[in-house]
C-alpha cells in the first residue's frame, strides 16, 4: 500500500533551526510530513503544483507556506514549471508552546495564534511575502545561530501581523480540533462532526445554540466565514477526500459513507469546490506517494 514518508528531520538534540537555501530546475522529493514545523519559500517556479493536505493549486512566481502539524503530508511537484532558476528556503524548526513556556507569554500571542491555524497549512498573500523576502533571502548567510535565530523570528512575527493569509487543508482531512472557539460556537461544531452523515438542519444547530435561525445564521457565518450548509459540505468533503487517499473503498461508498445522498450528487458537488472528480483526486494524490 503506498503511503506517505515520514521524514526525519536534520534538526538535533538542542537545534533550534535547519535552513536549506538550494537553486534547482526541479522537484522530485515525494509527499511527505514530519514532526518539527516548517516555513517554506519558493520562487520563480510558476507551474509548480503545490500539495498540502487536500488543497491542491497551482503557485505563481512567489509561494510561502508554514505548516505545524506532523501529520500533515504535503509536497511541491514539478507539474508544468519549466523554470530553470527555481530557488526554494526551506526552514524547520522546533517551538515550545507548552504550558509556562516563554512563547505563551503576551508578545507572542499573534505569533502562537499563527503557528496553531498553521496546522491545516497557512499559505501567504504576496503583500506577506515582500514584508519578509529581504530577510528571507539573506537568512542562510547568517553564521551565528543567535542572530540566524532572532531573524527568523522576526521573519515569523511578522508574518504573524499580515492579513490575507489562508489555510490550505481543511479542518477534518487534517484531523485538527479547533478548540480556540467559543464554547457556543464548539457546542455546535461538535454536533455537526458528530452527525455530519445525517440530514442537519438549520432549527436543530439553532436550537443547540439557544438562538433563533435567523440570528444563528448570522452569528455562524460571523465567526466560521461560512453558511451552516457550506460548513456541512466541507466538512463532508474533508473526511472524504481522506478517505480517497487512506481507503480502497469505492467512490460511491465513500460518498454515501459522508452524507452524500447519491453518487452524481457527490462528484458534482466535489469537482465544484476541488477542481477535479473524485476518482481524478484519488490518482493524482496517489502519484506522489510512494511505497515504504
Amino acid at each position: 500500500m503506498s503511503k506517505v514518508i515520514h521524514e526525519i528531520s536534520p534538526l538535533m538534540g538542542k537545534d533550534l533551526l535547519y535552513i536549506a537555501d538550494r537553486r534547482k530546475r526541479e522537484f522530485t522529493y515525494p509527499i511527505h510530513n514530519h514532526e518539527v514545523y516548517e516555513l517554506n519559500f519558493v520562487e520563480h517556479a510558476p507551474g509548480v503544483r503545490r500539495i498540502v493536505g487536500d488543497s491542491s493549486e497551482v503557485i505563481g512566481e512567489y509561494d510561502l507556506v508554514l505548516i505545524t502539524s506532523p501529520d500533515l503530508e504535503h509536497v511541491w511537484e514539478q507539474n508544468t514549471c519549466v523554470s530553470e532558476t527555481i530557488r526554494e528556503v526551506t526552514v524547520q524548526f522546533d517551538l515550545n508552546l507548552d504550558e509556562d513556556h516563554i512563547f505563551l507569554r503576551n508578545p507572542f500571542s499573534s505569533l502562537r495564534k499563527m503557528l496553531l491555524e498553521a496546522r491545516k497549512g497557512l499559505c501567504f498573500p504576496m503583500d506577506a511575502i515582500m514584508r519578509v523576502y529581504q530577510q528571507l533571502d539573506t537568512l542562510s548567510s547568517i553564521k551565528d545561530g543567535f542572530y540566524a535565530f532572532t531573524q527568523f523570528l522576526t521573519i515569523l512575527y511578522e508574518l504573524s501581523l499580515c492579513e490575507g493569509a489562508r489555510s490550505l487543508a481543511s479542518t477534518s482531512f487534517a484531523k485538527i480540533d479547533v478548540s480556540s472557539d467559543s464554547r457556543r460556537v464548539q457546542r455546535v461544531k461538535s454536533f455537526i462532526d458528530q452527525n455530519y452523515k445525517d440530514e442537519i438542519r438549520l432549527t436543530q444547530v439553532a436550537e443547540i445554540a439557544g438562538m433563533s435561525s435567523s440570528a444563528f445564521s448570522r452569528f455562524f457565518k460571523l465567526h466560521t466565514g461560512r453558511t451552516l450548509s457550506e460548513y456541512v459540505i466541507d466538512l463532508r468533503l474533508g473526511y472524504a477526500s481522506r478517505m480517497l487517499v487512506d481507503s480502497t473503498n469505492s467512490i460511491a461508498e465513500i460518498g454515501y459513507s459522508c452524507g452524500f445522498n447519491n453518487l452524481s450528487n457527490f462528484n458534482r458537488i466535489f469537482k465544484k469546490r476541488k477542481g477535479c472528480s473524485p476518482s481524478e483526486f484519488r490518482e493524482n494524490y496517489r502519484k506522489t506517494r510512494i511505497i515504504v
